[in-house]
Parts: C-alpha cells; structure tokens; sequence
C-alpha cells in the first residue's frame, strides 16, 4: 500500500522525502521496524519512540510520522502530524482497509457494568441472528477464535487489527468495551460508532500514568458522545447533565427516572433453587416484561443498556428476552449450580467498591446467612486488605479469608491484614490459606438459604506466586471438589 494512502484521512505536513512510497507494515514498537516498515514515534509513560529513529533507521526502515522536526537522511521519509497517537489510528484504520465504515460497531464506557453489557448485547444479537465480535477487558471474540485481553481497550494497530478479522470472519457487528484511557489515547479513533453508551461514572483511575482528576477522567469518558452516530445515556446517574454536555450525536436515555426514554418499573427480586434474579416492566420505547437470572438493581440496568443496543437492530421481544435468560459473563455474579439448598456464586470484586457494591446487593435478598470468601493480591496497598476486610466483617455473616495472588508476599502477612480490617467490627470469620481448600469448607459448610460468593479471582483463571503464574480456575475447583465428594459417598 502506498503511504500516501495511509495519510489519505489524515492532516499532516511531508517534512522530507515522498510519499509515493510502497509500505508493508505499520509499527510502533521499535524493535519489530523494518524494511517497508513505516515507524510511528509514540510518546508512552516509558518511553518516547522519537529516540529509537536511529535504530529502526539502521533496521531498514524509510518512513516515519513524527511529533516533531527529527534530524535523518534524506532518503528518508518523514511525516509531521500534531498527535502520532490520533496519527496511528487512523493510519492503522486505512492499512486494515477501514473495517469499522463496515461493521456496526457497538462502544459501551463508563466505570462500571462495561463488560457484563457488552456480553447481554452479545447474547441478544447472535439469538437474532447477527454475528457478533466482542473486544473487552476479559478476552476477544472472533468467530471461534477466544484471544485473551491485555487491556480493556487495545492499542489502535490492534483494534483495527481484530476488525478486520472480524469481517473476515463474516461478522457484522462489534461489541467492545471503550476505557477512559482508550479514549484519552485515541485508540477508537479513525472510525465512528454506531452506538455510544454511557453507564455511569464515579471517581476512578486516578492517579500517576492515568487520570489528574475526576473531571478529567469525564472529560475523556465524555468523547465516546462525540465518536457516535447514537448515544445512549444512563438518566439516574448523578452526572448525567455533564455526561452529556458537548455531544455530537443522537441521545437517548434509560433508567428508573420518568425522564428516561427506556424505563424500568415495578422490579421484584426473583429467587429460585441455587438462583437469583430480578424482573421489572419495560415501558417507554419498548414495552413488555423482563426477567433476568442475575441479581441486584445494577443487572436492571446492564439489561436496559443491552436492550436500548438492540432495539436499534430490530430485535424482537421474544428475542430479546430469551437472550436476556442465557446471558452470562465469566466471573461477573456467575451462578454455579452446587446446591439446590443453597447460592453460590464468582465474581470479580477486588476492591472494597465492588464488593461492598455486591455484598449489598445480595443482602436485599435476605439470605439465612451471607458468606464471602476473598484474599488480596501481594505487592499491592495494604490498605486495600484493610477496607475490604472490614467492608466483608460488616456486611457478611462469615468471612472467610484465603489466599489470592500472593506475588511476592508471604500469604499469611496478607491474612493478617485482611483480619485488622475484619477486627473493627463483630464479623465472623474462618482462615483457610489453600484457596481450594477454602473453598471447599464453604461448599461443606453450606446451609439451606445461604449465599456464598467466591470473590476477587472472577474470571482469573491463574493464581500468581512468587513471580510465577500457576494455573487454577475456581469453575475447575469446584467441579473437582464435588466429584471428590461423589467418590468419597
């Protein structure tokens, strides 16, 4: 392809050279630069790629796209644009033939409920009938291909990259999961959404190498509203008025407020055996009964938000609701069938938020007792060990504290932190450091009406120590421990 090409969607300024110039492959890492390679200098929280030029220069490459005037060559060619990063993604869009003017693409953000929804919008479209590509914070779908993710949202060359595959595939959608950080680094630029979704937003990521400020963190929330024809906005949040300022699409809106294009009304908590859910009335836009089998008034809205999606695409009720009954997200409140006595439950609360979130949420089902099992990672805040030991002593009626990603701690140390956070209320609680083990004293020690939760190793299907990560999938470890119990009569 000719750079020229590359560049056709882009302002830029030719420094030197021409870009009558045959490239072969687009790259950013310095170390994979080539002959027909055409190297973009990114500035990273490391790194800046302008001081690896004379490197890649060496490694035979004859093109490059540059914040700034850099000194090569003059058989070289260099490209001057104001942002490398906005630069890459939409280069990376037209190396990959732009897939996303192909796909209807499907972008959720917000700081939580991202991953459950994308995973419902999902379910409902491929019970319609569309094929469905899925890029989030656990893994990447691609037809039947399953790639683990690194982050939530990948770098652009990536993104553009699993796109194409996924119309190479024979897929005619793209659900994925939007992070403020991948706004923030263009890496959903060079194409526009169909949809644009808003959950919610509260204080997070901030901090060194991510957000100054909760205004910052929605101001970068806040772009998806300008990458998308449709938006649709979470009424109930707090922030809505924000969220919304400066939008360049069509908005739509859902919640419990009467304002809400897309209303739930008259939820009911559902149980059954080894089961919990939730059902409300659909009015507004749509109007029919809902019913889902996960619990708690955030699963409401991660089902209106997939509903709102779908609606775009003409699905049918009936549609709709039976996807809605199936839908399930690996280590997101995942139901695992021990018991017809009792719940048990995975999930991926890992910090004192989350898990008061779900603890709180499970209470509302008056359970005979509330059980949660949890450790902390090695090599992260103490303080972490200290608030959700205390969130889990105040909110559960037993605690049971085991072993989570050690890393390069000692796991009884981290037990012990856990227990002083535990010590400021009246909370009960066992120690079992073998997270096998722990688990299953909470399977044996199960009483009629009770909701277990295994929580913090969610969709995790590793545990990491001493710098080694040893395979281990709580799914795996309660079927093995039930059918050592078979065995054992």
């Amino acid at each position: 392809m000719k750079l020229e090409q590359l560049l056709e969607r882009l302002e830029y300024t030719c420094l030197q050279g021409s870009t009558d110039l045959e490239i072969t492959k687009v790259e950013a890492d310095s170390r994979k630069a080539e002959e027909g390679s055409l190297f973009i200098c990114i500035r990273g929280a490391v790194a800046d790629g302008h001081t690896f030029v004379p490197s890649v220069m060496k490694q035979g490459t004859k093109a490059i796209v540059v914040e700034e005037p850099i000194q090569v060559p003059e058989d070289v060619t260099v490209i001057l644009v104001k942002d490398t990063r906005y630069a890459m993604a939409v280069i990376a869009a037209a190396y990959y033939g732009y897939p996303g003017d192909h796909l209807k693409v499907i972008g959720i953000t917000g700081t939580k409920g991202k991953t459950t929804t994308t995973y419902m919008v999902k379910s409902i479209l491929e019970n319609a009938g569309y094929r469905v590509g899925l890029i989030g914070t656990i893994e990447t779908i691609i037809g039947d291909t399953v790639i683990p993710s690194a982050n939530t949202t990948p770098e652009s060359l990536l993104v553009q990259k699993y796109f194409r595959q996924m119309l190479d595939a024979g897929c005619d959608c793209a659900v994925m999961e939007v992070s403020s950080q991948g706004l923030m680094l263009h890496r959903t630029a060079g194409f526009t959404f169909e949809i644009g979704i808003f959950t919610n937003i509260e204080p997070d990521h901030i901090g060194p190498h991510e957000h100054t400020s909760f205004e910052h963190y929605l101001e970068c929330k806040k772009m998806l509203l300008r990458q998308c024809k449709v938006g649709i906005v979470n009424r109930d949040d707090e922030h809505f008025e924000k969220m919304v300022e400066g939008h360049t699409c069509q908005l739509e809106t859902y919640g419990f407020s009467k304002e809400a294009d897309l209303r739930a009304v008259n939820a009911h908590l559902v149980t059954g055996k080894g089961t919990l859910g939730i059902s409300y009335q659909l009015e507004g836009l749509l109007n029919f009964p809902v019913e889902i089998d996960l619990p708690g008034k955030f699963s409401i809205y991660n089902s209106l938000t997939a509903i709102a999606i779908c609606r775009h695409f003409q699905v049918s009720e009936e549609n709709i609701c039976k996807a809605l009954k199936v839908a399930k997200v690996k280590g997101r409140i995942e139901m695992v069938k021990v018991s017809d006595e009792f719940t048990l439950m995975i999930d991926y609360a890992h910090n004192a938020m989350s898990l008061e979130s779900l603890l709180t949420t499970l209470k509302e089902y008056h359970p005979h007792r509330l059980v949660c099992l949890f450790g902390c990672g090695g090599n992260r805040s103490r303080d972490r060990r200290f608030e959700m030991g205390e969130v889990s002593g105040r909110l559960a009626d037993l605690t049971i504290i085991t072993s989570d990603n050690p890393r390069n701690e000692e796991p009884q140390a981290i037990i012990d932190d856990i227990k002083t956070g535990i010590s400021k209320t009246e909370g009960k609680y066992v120690e079992i450091i073998d997270r096998k083990e722990a688990i299953a004293y909470a399977i044996h020690h199960g009483e009629p009406g009770d909701i277990v939760v295994l929580a913090g190793k969610g969709h995790e299907d590793y545990q990491e120590i001493q710098g080694k990560k040893y395979p281990m999938d709580e799914r795996v470890l309660i079927r093995e421990i039930l059918e050592e119990d078979r065995k054992n009569g």
